[in-house]
């Protein structure tokens, strides 16, 4: 594969629909145009056109849509073929561009090639598929402004001062006897400190753009008939997960999202935790904990009736080192409390009835202030995990860079790795590894 193949693909999801498209990107399209449309295509101008096949008999009539080099989305001559939306008929209209030279795109190569023609860089062009996937109207909103680049801008502008900041000190270096007149020293620590500043406010939105993204994972744990099932058909509105008196009724793992704020929350229902000889029970609690161990957060449910007993202590001490917990104190409704959150000693306990739902919604607010969730705004932009470690590197970095002072080389080596860590965010530094494991997870024909 080459970036001057002609690629073609259906760029539609797969299905029936009223219109398909077919998208074609490469070099020198005309001898393709001529031998599906018949005839040349304006520029940028929609043409009514009957596709035809190789005898020259007609496969479907349609929009034909021409893009020039290098005013098109790849930055390479673009075809896209607008028919209508019967998957015989785009397959075969595919067919066709095979037929005259082009080859089957692989995932995510149009916007591979947009980036590497420079019409996106790396962050802009990854939010294509983070629009693609929004599973929240914020994160949808969050992903657009990404695509339109107000994270790649951020990052530029850190970059900018970096350059500068590494200009300065390095003259310093060069010119020890001018260093008055470049402030050397003085100036590079003062500049320092203003770009570690602004480097952490990236870094907290960046923080806010990725939990956007990926959601949290949220395990409903604790042991057997505390409501866990209850509570999941509460959070999520509807009748998902089976509710008896029976305890061990639920036997498998059951899942379900739903938005808190925007932030789409996977919510876990598990089994109950208990020493069981039922076999098939034994499988279900074996799939708990994978469960737990996977979870960003674990919400422990436990009885108000009867308070925290030594069996809910028990599982709390086999809950993974770190993973956050919030203890859920249940069935409020026959207890005679109200609901509240009690946060004493640091503990994190919310007292609700999943039966009546009261309580329900200060649980909402918790999970979100435990994962760190801040009020998004408008100015929220879409990141990945990779972004915000290349920051969390590039903090590493200045931070070491704050402890070479007066060691001037030192300190504009780590001004250096920093720069390198913020560039691999917008593709300055990027492997072709890295490229490749990116854009497979794109939908083919994007």
């Amino acid at each position: 594969m080459t970036e001057n193949d002609i690629i073609a693909a259906i760029a539609t999801a797969p299905g029936r629909s009223g219109i398909g498209v077919v998208r074609i990107s490469g070099p020198h399209l005309e001898p393709l145009i001529s031998g599906i449309v018949g005839k040349p295509l304006p520029p940028r101008r929609a043409v009514l056109a009957e596709f035809l096949d190789a005898r020259r008999e007609v496969l479907d009539q349609g929009i034909a849509l021409y893009f020039p080099a290098p005013r098109s989305y790849t930055g390479q001559a673009v075809l896209e073929l607008q028919g209508h939306g019967g998957p015989l008929v785009l397959q075969l209209l595919l067919k066709r561009c095979l037929e005259l030279g082009a080859r089957l795109a692989q995932p995510g190569e149009f916007t591979r090639r947009a980036y590497l023609n420079d019409k996106l860089d790396l962050a802009q062009a990854e939010s294509v598929a983070d629009l693609i996937d929004a599973a929240t109207e914020e994160a949808a909103r969050s992903a657009l402004r990404s695509l339109r680049g107000a994270f790649s801008k951020r990052i530029d502008e850190l970059v900018q001062a970096m350059i500068d900041l590494r200009a300065r000190v390095e003259a310093a270096i060069d010119f020890p006897e001018e260093e008055d007149e470049f402030h050397g020293p003085a100036d590079g620590n003062d500049g320092l400190a203003a770009l570690r500043s602004r480097l952490q406010e990236v870094l907290t939105a960046s923080q806010q753009g990725s939990l956007l993204r990926e959601g949290i994972q949220v395990a409903l744990a604790g042991q057997p008939n505390v409501g866990k099932s209850s509570l999941l058909n509460r959070l999520a509105g509807e009748e998902l997960a089976i509710v008896t008196e029976i305890p061990g009724t639920t036997r498998d793992v059951i899942r379900q999202s739903i938005n808190l704020e925007g932030i789409a929350a996977h919510i876990i229902d598990t089994a109950g935790l208990r020493e069981s000889s039922d076999p098939v029970e034994k499988i279900g609690i074996a799939r708990t904990w994978t469960a737990i161990e996977k979870a960003d957060l674990v919400v422990l449910l436990i009885d108000a009736t009867r308070g925290e007993d030594a069996a809910d202590r028990e599982i709390l001490s086999q809950l993974p080192t770190g993973l956050p917990c919030i203890k859920v104190m249940n069935k409020i409704d026959l207890h005679g409390r109200s609901p509240a959150v009690d946060r004493r000693g640091g503990a994190n306990i919310v007292w609700l009835s999943a039966r009546t739902g009261a309580g329900v919604d200060l649980l909402r607010h918790a999970l979100l202030e435990v994962v760190g969730w801040q009020s998004s705004g408008e100015g929220l932009f879409m990141a990945r995990e990779r972004h915000v470690q290349a920051l969390r590197q590039a903090e590493a970095n200045l931070e070491r860079a704050d402890q070479h002072r007066g060691r001037h080389e030192l300190f504009a080596e780590e001004l250096r790795e920093a720069q390198k860590a913020l560039g691999a965010i917008t593709g300055e530094y990027t492997s072709d590894d890295l490229l490749g494991e990116i854009f497979s997870r794109f939908c083919i024909g994007k």
